[in-house]
């Protein structure tokens, strides 16, 4: 049984750091109608999931498999601190936030090209 596929849809969408105004957009929902769908109030179709799957640029069954530890592992309190470790990214993520790190190094380059 896949357990809280909505559940898995905020946290990839968080992952890739889009709002849900911009996925329901996508969908062409309102906020409030895709807000339904996260926190389950709406059920999450096949047909759903591919739309907001091809949106978030990744397969529906490694949403649907997705763990959130698999991401982070959260370890014990170390000094009042809590360590987090990267564990097993998906490629697409990966290339994903190496992209979106280039493109703010060359705005950063542009920037100050422009201010010296």
């Amino acid at each position: 049984m896949i357990e809280s596929p909505e559940i898995k849809l905020k946290q990839l969408r968080e992952l890739k750091n889009l709002t849900q105004e911009h996925v329901a957009t996508q969908l062409g929902l309102t906020t409030r109608a895709y807000s339904k769908i996260e926190s389950g109030e709406t059920q999450l179709t096949i047909n759903r999931l591919n739309e907001i799957s091809k949106i978030l640029e990744i397969d529906p069954i490694e949403v649907l498999g997705f763990d959130h530890q698999q991401i982070f592992n959260n370890y014990g309190k170390q000094e009042g601190n809590i360590g987090i470790n990267h564990i097993n990214l998906p490629e697409k993520l990966i290339l994903q936030y190496e992209k979106t790190i280039q493109i703010l190094e060359d705005e950063v380059a542009l920037l100050k090209s422009l201010i010296h």
